[in-house]
Order: C-alpha cells, then structure tokens, then sequence
C-alpha cells in the first residue's frame, strides 16, 4: 500500500495558514513588549544648545 497523495491546494491553503499564523503571533509578541517595556531615562540636555553632537529631549520624561 501507498499513502495518499497530497493534495497541491490542501498543501498551499496550510502553507499560507501557517505564514499567517506566524505573522499573528510575531505582531501580537510586538505589542506586548511595547506596552511591557519601560526604558530608563538616558542622560540628556536639560536646556538648549546649538553645539553640534549636543541634543535634548523634545518632552522630558524624567
């Protein structure tokens, strides 16, 4: 006896299944570590200056 042939279809709609499932997951693994994640604050200006390599924060946070 010999298995069954797959079906080409069977075999690309489980495919794309899995690519989208894939996709689901990576997304929702990109939201979660966006709304868990809290960075620390990094040292900055605190007033204005025009010197090159020097840069503030738009909104201080900290």
């Amino acid at each position: 006896m010999s298995a069954p042939a797959l079906r080409p279809r069977a075999v690309a709609l489980a495919l794309a299944g899995a690519a989208v499932a894939l996709l689901l997951i990576a997304n929702a693994h990109l939201v979660y570590v966006a709304v868990v994640s809290q960075p620390e604050c990094v040292p900055h200006l605190k007033t204005e200056a025009h010197a090159a390599g020097n840069f503030r924060a738009a909104r201080s946070s900290c």
